[in-house]
Protein backbone atom coordinates (compact mmCIF):
# COMPACT_ATOMS: atom_id res chain seq x y z
CA UNK A 1 0.00 0.00 0.00
CA UNK A 2 1.30 3.32 -1.25
CA UNK A 3 -0.40 6.45 0.12
CA UNK A 4 0.54 9.62 -1.86
CA UNK A 5 -0.79 12.97 0.21
CA UNK A 6 -1.98 15.20 -2.02
CA UNK A 7 -2.40 19.30 -0.59
CA UNK A 8 -5.62 20.63 -2.39
CA UNK A 9 -7.75 23.99 -1.58
CA UNK A 10 -6.75 25.99 1.24
CA UNK A 11 -5.88 23.23 3.79
CA UNK A 12 -7.78 20.15 2.59
CA UNK A 13 -5.74 16.75 2.19
CA UNK A 14 -6.88 14.05 -0.46
CA UNK A 15 -4.98 10.98 -0.45
CA UNK A 16 -4.58 8.40 -3.62
CA UNK A 17 -3.70 4.70 -2.97
CA UNK A 18 -1.73 2.83 -5.14
CA UNK A 19 -2.14 -1.15 -4.59
CA UNK A 20 1.07 -2.73 -6.61
CA UNK A 21 -0.04 -6.56 -6.82
CA UNK A 22 -3.20 -5.25 -9.29
CA UNK A 23 -2.02 -2.21 -10.35
CA UNK A 24 -5.20 -0.30 -8.50
CA UNK A 25 -5.32 3.38 -8.07
CA UNK A 26 -8.18 4.56 -6.10
CA UNK A 27 -7.76 8.23 -4.24
CA UNK A 28 -10.09 8.87 -1.07
CA UNK A 29 -11.97 12.66 -0.64
CA UNK A 30 -10.92 13.86 -4.02
CA UNK A 31 -11.38 17.59 -2.64
CA UNK A 32 -10.41 19.52 -5.89
CA UNK A 33 -9.99 17.87 -9.19
CA UNK A 34 -6.75 19.65 -10.72
CA UNK A 35 -4.34 18.62 -7.92
CA UNK A 36 -5.65 15.05 -8.14
CA UNK A 37 -5.67 14.45 -11.95
CA UNK A 38 -1.84 16.01 -11.84
CA UNK A 39 -1.09 12.79 -9.28
CA UNK A 40 -3.02 10.12 -11.18
CA UNK A 41 -1.01 11.03 -14.47
CA UNK A 42 1.67 9.25 -13.29
CA UNK A 43 -0.39 6.28 -13.50
CA UNK A 44 -2.75 7.02 -16.07
CA UNK A 45 -5.55 5.70 -14.33
CA UNK A 46 -8.18 5.57 -11.27
CA UNK A 47 -10.32 2.66 -10.50
CA UNK A 48 -11.85 3.61 -7.02
CA UNK A 49 -13.49 6.79 -5.53
CA UNK A 50 -13.79 7.00 -1.88
CA UNK A 51 -16.05 9.24 0.10
CA UNK A 52 -15.87 9.71 3.62
CA UNK A 53 -18.86 12.16 3.86
CA UNK A 54 -20.47 14.31 1.34
CA UNK A 55 -19.31 17.99 1.89
CA UNK A 56 -18.48 19.85 -1.09
CA UNK A 57 -14.40 19.89 -0.09
CA UNK A 58 -14.27 16.23 -0.30
CA UNK A 59 -16.53 15.23 -3.24
CA UNK A 60 -15.47 18.44 -5.68
CA UNK A 61 -13.72 16.33 -7.22
CA UNK A 62 -15.49 13.60 -8.06
CA UNK A 63 -17.91 13.68 -11.40
CA UNK A 64 -14.74 14.72 -13.32
CA UNK A 65 -12.59 12.28 -12.07
CA UNK A 66 -15.18 9.37 -12.75
CA UNK A 67 -15.33 10.98 -16.11
CA UNK A 68 -11.95 10.98 -17.00
CA UNK A 69 -11.26 7.53 -16.11
CA UNK A 70 -14.70 5.86 -15.84
CA UNK A 71 -13.43 5.41 -11.72
CA UNK A 72 -16.28 3.84 -9.56
CA UNK A 73 -17.17 5.79 -6.48
CA UNK A 74 -17.76 4.16 -2.89
CA UNK A 75 -19.75 5.72 -0.30
CA UNK A 76 -21.66 5.51 3.03
CA UNK A 77 -25.62 3.88 2.27
CA UNK A 78 -26.70 7.27 4.35
CA UNK A 79 -25.16 9.79 1.43
CA UNK A 80 -26.44 8.44 -1.35
CA UNK A 81 -28.53 11.40 -2.46
CA UNK A 82 -25.56 13.71 -1.48
CA UNK A 83 -22.56 12.16 -2.69
CA UNK A 84 -21.83 13.17 -6.50
CA UNK A 85 -21.55 10.26 -8.90
CA UNK A 86 -22.17 7.71 -6.09
CA UNK A 87 -22.06 3.78 -7.66
CA UNK A 88 -21.45 1.47 -4.44
CA UNK A 89 -23.16 1.93 -0.85
CA UNK A 90 -21.86 0.76 2.02
CA UNK A 91 -22.71 -0.63 4.74
CA UNK A 92 -21.24 0.59 8.96
CA UNK A 93 -18.90 -2.39 9.34
CA UNK A 94 -18.86 -4.00 5.92
CA UNK A 95 -15.53 -5.25 4.85
CA UNK A 96 -14.53 -4.93 1.40
CA UNK A 97 -11.37 -4.17 -1.33
CA UNK A 98 -9.87 -2.24 -3.35
CA UNK A 99 -7.62 -4.82 -5.45
CA UNK A 100 -6.07 -6.71 -2.78
CA UNK A 101 -5.94 -3.89 0.07
CA UNK A 102 -9.53 -4.67 2.31
CA UNK A 103 -10.59 -2.37 4.34
CA UNK A 104 -13.44 -1.87 6.85
CA UNK A 105 -16.17 0.40 6.98
CA UNK A 106 -16.61 2.01 10.37
CA UNK A 107 -20.18 4.35 10.42
CA UNK A 108 -18.65 7.93 13.03
CA UNK A 109 -21.70 10.24 12.97
CA UNK A 110 -21.40 13.69 14.26
CA UNK A 111 -19.73 15.76 11.79
CA UNK A 112 -22.15 14.56 9.37
CA UNK A 113 -25.41 12.27 9.81
CA UNK A 114 -23.29 9.78 7.20
CA UNK A 115 -19.87 10.35 7.77
CA UNK A 116 -17.49 7.01 7.57
CA UNK A 117 -13.66 6.08 8.34
CA UNK A 118 -12.00 3.85 6.08
CA UNK A 119 -10.01 0.82 8.00
CA UNK A 120 -7.14 -1.10 6.48
CA UNK A 121 -6.07 -3.57 9.33
CA UNK A 122 -3.35 -5.50 7.45
CA UNK A 123 -1.65 -1.99 6.77
CA UNK A 124 -2.31 -0.17 10.23
CA UNK A 125 -4.33 2.62 8.73
CA UNK A 126 -7.11 4.17 8.53
CA UNK A 127 -8.95 7.58 6.72
CA UNK A 128 -11.22 9.40 9.06
CA UNK A 129 -11.93 12.29 6.88
CA UNK A 130 -13.10 15.26 9.12
CA UNK A 131 -14.17 13.30 12.20
CA UNK A 132 -10.59 12.61 14.36
CA UNK A 133 -7.72 15.18 13.16
CA UNK A 134 -3.91 15.42 14.75
CA UNK A 135 -4.74 17.15 17.99
CA UNK A 136 -8.18 17.81 17.11
CA UNK A 137 -11.44 16.58 15.80
CA UNK A 138 -14.36 17.83 13.99
CA UNK A 139 -17.10 20.49 14.45
CA UNK A 140 -20.39 18.57 14.71
CA UNK A 141 -22.70 20.42 12.14
CA UNK A 142 -25.42 17.11 11.54
CA UNK A 143 -25.07 15.14 14.14
CA UNK A 144 -24.85 16.15 17.86
CA UNK A 145 -22.14 15.81 20.75
CA UNK A 146 -23.14 12.28 21.96
CA UNK A 147 -22.59 11.16 18.48
CA UNK A 148 -19.51 12.52 17.90
CA UNK A 149 -18.05 11.83 20.84
CA UNK A 150 -19.24 8.29 20.46
CA UNK A 151 -17.41 7.93 17.26
CA UNK A 152 -14.18 9.15 18.63
CA UNK A 153 -14.60 6.22 21.12
CA UNK A 154 -14.57 3.83 18.46
CA UNK A 155 -11.42 4.91 16.67
CA UNK A 156 -9.95 4.94 19.90
CA UNK A 157 -10.53 1.19 20.43
CA UNK A 158 -8.24 0.56 17.33
CA UNK A 159 -4.82 -0.47 18.10
CA UNK A 160 -2.24 1.70 19.00
CA UNK A 161 -0.06 1.45 16.27
CA UNK A 162 -2.71 2.60 13.51
CA UNK A 163 -1.80 5.65 11.18
CA UNK A 164 -4.27 8.40 10.71
CA UNK A 165 -4.44 10.21 7.54
CA UNK A 166 -7.36 13.16 8.12
CA UNK A 167 -9.18 15.31 5.80
CA UNK A 168 -7.51 18.72 6.89
CA UNK A 169 -4.16 20.26 7.75
CA UNK A 170 -5.63 22.25 11.22
CA UNK A 171 -2.64 20.80 13.48
CA UNK A 172 -1.50 24.69 14.47
CA UNK A 173 -4.07 25.47 15.38
CA UNK A 174 -5.46 22.65 17.20
CA UNK A 175 -1.92 22.53 18.91
CA UNK A 176 -2.59 25.88 20.03
CA UNK A 177 -5.97 24.91 21.69
CA UNK A 178 -4.78 21.57 23.73
CA UNK A 179 -1.73 23.72 25.22
CA UNK A 180 -4.31 26.15 26.51
CA UNK A 181 -6.44 23.81 27.99
CA UNK A 182 -3.74 20.81 28.51
CA UNK A 183 -0.29 23.19 29.26
CA UNK A 184 1.69 20.68 31.08
CA UNK A 185 1.32 17.82 29.07
CA UNK A 186 4.96 16.93 28.58
CA UNK A 187 4.43 14.77 25.38
CA UNK A 188 2.22 17.90 23.79
CA UNK A 189 4.52 19.89 24.42
CA UNK A 190 7.01 17.39 22.52
CA UNK A 191 4.58 16.97 19.83
CA UNK A 192 4.68 21.26 19.38
CA UNK A 193 8.14 20.94 18.51
CA UNK A 194 7.46 18.46 15.84
CA UNK A 195 4.08 20.50 14.60
CA UNK A 196 6.53 23.87 14.09
CA UNK A 197 9.59 21.70 12.33
CA UNK A 198 7.26 20.13 10.02
CA UNK A 199 5.48 23.54 9.06
CA UNK A 200 8.84 25.39 9.00
CA UNK A 201 9.41 22.86 6.05
CA UNK A 202 6.08 23.06 4.71
CA UNK A 203 5.43 19.06 5.59
CA UNK A 204 2.35 17.45 6.62
CA UNK A 205 1.94 16.55 9.91
CA UNK A 206 0.17 13.69 8.72
CA UNK A 207 -0.34 10.77 9.13
CA UNK A 208 -0.53 10.96 12.68
CA UNK A 209 -0.60 8.03 14.97
CA UNK A 210 -3.34 7.18 17.52
CA UNK A 211 -1.24 6.10 20.32
CA UNK A 212 0.38 9.85 19.87
CA UNK A 213 -3.24 10.87 19.43
CA UNK A 214 -4.31 9.24 23.01
CA UNK A 215 -1.53 11.17 24.71
CA UNK A 216 -1.59 14.27 22.89
CA UNK A 217 -5.03 14.81 21.16
CA UNK A 218 -7.43 16.70 24.25
CA UNK A 219 -10.61 15.63 22.72
CA UNK A 220 -9.25 12.17 23.36
CA UNK A 221 -8.43 12.37 26.92
CA UNK A 222 -11.77 13.53 28.04
CA UNK A 223 -10.88 11.30 31.75
CA UNK A 224 -7.95 12.99 32.49
CA UNK A 225 -8.17 14.67 35.66
CA UNK A 226 -5.70 18.20 34.32
CA UNK A 227 -7.70 18.98 31.65
CA UNK A 228 -11.43 18.08 33.97
CA UNK A 229 -9.81 20.64 36.05
CA UNK A 230 -8.69 23.65 33.67
CA UNK A 231 -12.42 23.11 32.90
CA UNK A 232 -13.45 23.63 36.16
CA UNK A 233 -15.44 20.51 35.94
CA UNK A 234 -13.28 18.15 37.90
CA UNK A 235 -16.61 15.59 38.73
CA UNK A 236 -18.49 15.66 35.56
CA UNK A 237 -18.50 12.66 33.19
CA UNK A 238 -16.60 12.54 29.99
CA UNK A 239 -18.99 13.55 27.38
CA UNK A 240 -19.84 16.52 29.50
CA UNK A 241 -16.25 17.10 28.60
CA UNK A 242 -16.18 16.65 25.86
CA UNK A 243 -18.96 18.94 24.46
CA UNK A 244 -17.30 21.83 26.70
CA UNK A 245 -14.37 21.37 24.94
CA UNK A 246 -15.79 21.25 21.64
CA UNK A 247 -17.70 24.42 22.20
CA UNK A 248 -14.69 26.09 23.34
CA UNK A 249 -13.00 24.62 20.10
CA UNK A 250 -15.87 26.38 18.41
CA UNK A 251 -15.01 29.56 19.76
CA UNK A 252 -11.20 29.72 19.68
Amino acid sequence: MQIKVIPCLNDNYSYLIFEKETNTVSIIDPAEYIPCEQELAKYGKLDFILNTHHHFDHVDGNLKLKKKFDAKILGFHLDKKRIPGIDILLEDNQETSIGNLKFKVIFIPGHTSGHVAFYFKKENVVFTGDTLFSLGCGRVFEGTHKDMFSSLNKLKRLPLETKIYCGHEYTKKNLDFCLKYDPSNLDLQKKAKSVISNNAKKSPNIPTVLEEELKTNIFLRCCDFKVKEALNLQHSPEEEIFTKLRDLKDAF
